[in-house]
């Protein structure tokens, strides 16, 4: 048995290939997020135009990306994973195109479910466990986030401003050729490897789903990130038109979203640290769903005067980057050992179809009840998780730590993690004999790092 013992640094290939895979993942959803500032303004030029329709058009990339997204990655787990990323952006760029030409908005609608159809999210993260090692993919999977966040407060400030030069069509265009240029940063950039990882470190296996979904506490952290997006979505049905009759014309919204995004990360750092520190994250989490509750009500119950608006931006930017921050971190504490990826591809799917869903809502009630019904369909959201929450515990402080064994049999692996299981401070043991890896979750204070070493030692010498 040969033993692999964890190093805390990224090798220069683990960071050359996930700073490449950060880009690419950021550069399309840039071009998801492009619009959604502008669609609600520059969707009443089109001769069928609705709210409904727009909502739609704001959402629909959420359902075809939700279908899809466990499927694409196990097909890059049978013709791998550059054929389907580099596919899902052509595709990408092919519903840009559509969108682009459309004379209709319900062309918009077609061209926007055919960006969702390059759904290459999960191949994405499982080339990222390729590449990467076990202990070493947190780091990954946090710059990836990074750069998702940082896409979509460059979409707020640039589709204005852009939406202003060239106006919708053009938008659209911009995204198929930041598609073209997200396949060329792959190919030159991301290295090739011939490593795969086990399927259910990707996406969750047939056997291990119910397991998944009915944790109690992924659950709630999967129907926080489909209430999140939900609201995200509906919110962008209405906001643009508020600011318009707030006073600020379309084309200079990039400059009301800049110092708004600013001001809610100078409020959403201090929630960060307090909650980490104080290992009060529920609590936290409470406060920011308070948080986008006040800016929901400013929005759609008090009229319309631009500094208002402004202080519920920043008041609902504060809770929401707070959330999308914590969310995902507390996923991976609390998924079990060595299936994080799996639990992910859950919590992924839960995210973009809470997108469709509020595009479609949020259109559809601000046609028939107008904003008031779309603020009060957001707040029953948002009561509905503000007492789902109080079932959350902290996240655990675990570490995780996976080592490479040589396993023949499914008996060696059953006695390898009853041993390691009795070592002070491990939490939880998953031995895999398919990928000859173990995978242990322990506490971050008091592991005992020689103790597992020893065990794994002793047994190399027994086997």
């Amino acid at each position: 048995m040969s033993v692999t013992s964890p190093d805390h640094r990224l090798t220069p290939l683990e960071r050359r290939a996930s700073a490449a895979l950060a880009a690419v993942f950021g550069i399309r959803m840039l071009g998801l997020f492009l619009i959604m500032p502008v669609i609600a303004i520059y969707g009443q030029a089109y001769p069928d135009y609705t709210p409904l329709l727009v909502g739609l058009a704001i959402g629909a990339y959420g359902l075809t990306q939700a279908l899809l997204q466990i499927p694409m990655g196990m097909l890059s787990d049978r013709i791998g994973r550059r054929p389907v990323i580099i596919g899902g952006l052509l595709v990408f760029a092919v519903g840009s195109v559509v969108a682009a030409y459309a004379d209709t908005l319900m062309g918009v609608v077609i061209g926007r479910a055919l960006q969702g159809m390059g759904a290459i999210a999960a191949a994405i993260l499982a080339l990222a466990a390729d590449i990467t090692r076990d202990q070493q993919r947190p780091k990954v999977m946090a710059l990836i986030g990074m750069c998702i966040g940082l896409s979509f407060a460059l979409a707020l400030v640039l589709g204005p401003l852009l939406g202003g030069v060239m106006g919708l069509s053009g938008l659209f265009l911009f995204t198929a050729v930041s598609s073209l240029l997200g396949i060329l940063v792959f190919v030159l950039a991301v290295p090739k490897v011939e490593a795969r990882s086990g399927k259910g470190d990707v996406v969750p296996l047939r056997g291990e789903l119910k397991n998944l979904l009915s944790h109690p506490q992924l659950a709630r952290l999967n129907v926080g990130v489909f209430v999140l997006h939900c609201i995200l979505t509906a919110f962008f049905v209405v906001v643009p038109m508020q600011l318009v009759t707030g006073g600020l014309a379309s084309e200079q919204h990039a400059w009301l979203y800049l110092p708004a995004l600013l001001g809610s990360f100078a409020l959403m750092v201090p929630l960060l640290i307090r909650a980490e520190r104080k290992q009060q994250q529920p609590f936290y989490f409470r406060i920011a769903i308070i948080l986008l509750a006040v800016a929901i009500v400013i929005i759609s119950f008090i009229p319309a005067h631009w500094p208002y608006l402004v202080a519920a931006i920043v008041l609902f930017f504060a809770g929401f980057n707070f959330l999308e921050a914590t969310l995902p971190s507390s996923l991976t504490r609390f998924a079990p050992a060595g299936r994080k990826g799996g639990a992910s591809g859950i919590y992924a799917t839960a995210q973009f179809a809470g997108a469709f869903v509020g595009g479609v809502s949020g259109g559809l009630v601000q046609q028939h009840l107008g904003l008031f019904g779309v603020g009060i369909f957001c707040l029953v959201l948002l009561l509905c998780w503000f007492i789902i929450s109080f079932g959350m515990t902290a996240p655990p402080q675990w570490q995780d730590l996976s080592y490479r064994v040589t396993l023949s049999n499914d008996q060696q692996a059953r006695a390898l993690a009853q041993a390691l299981a009795a070592v002070d401070g491990v939490e939880e043991v998953r031995v895999v004999q398919s990928e000859q890896t173990a995978y242990l979750k322990v506490h971050k204070s008091h592991y005992n790092e020689q103790q597992i070493a020893t065990q794994l030692e002793s047994f190399q010498t027994q086997a």
